[in-house]
């Protein structure tokens, strides 16, 4: 298993186990066959289809993260990153709500967490994304804010 190893037309395996964390503290962050299997699901259902529709780069600003990796960023030990069922993302010049919106509207999702974005800042923020299986995704929307966890995709005060 390389570095190299192409998940789908615009998507590495590097893309998702890059890690400042990991470089600075000596962790291997690479995925076993069954996480590897879990991102190439993730990229042909949902990332690769953001990619085609919004014809610009997705970038992933966390992919997989191996069990020590995800402890030392504080993570939850349960995060559905370590099984390689997740990825934040952001497009560069395009609204993350925009982005969660189409995703909520056009793909079947496990969950889908609009993260600290704001409505006067397009940018600010990511979109995390999870898929699982179809029979057994939740198709969880959730916005998450300095304010806390509120259901749905909410922009303007409105859900």
């Amino acid at each position: 298993m390389g570095a190299a190893m192409i998940l789908s037309p615009n998507f590495t395996l590097a893309e998702f186990t890059k890690s400042q964390t990991a470089l600075r503290n000596g962790i291997d962050n690479s995925p076993d066959e069954p996480e590897i299997d879990s991102l190439r699901r993730l990229t042909a259902r949902i990332l690769q289809p953001v990619r085609d529709h919004f014809g610009r780069p997705v970038r992933i600003s966390s992919g997989f993260r191996c069990l020590e990796l995800n402890s030392r960023i504080g993570s939850k030990p349960k995060s559905q990153h370590v099984t390689g069922h997740a990825a934040d993302i952001e497009i560069p010049g395009i609204s993350n709500f925009s982005v969660a919106q189409w995703i909520q509207d056009h793909l079947d999702f496990d969950q889908l967490i609009l993260e600290f974005w704001a409505e006067d800042d397009p940018s600010a923020g990511w979109v995390h994304l999870s898929f699982i299986s179809e029979p057994g995704n939740r198709n969880q929307a959730l916005t998450v804010s300095d304010h806390g966890t509120k259901p749905g995709l909410v922009t303007g005060g409105q859900s």
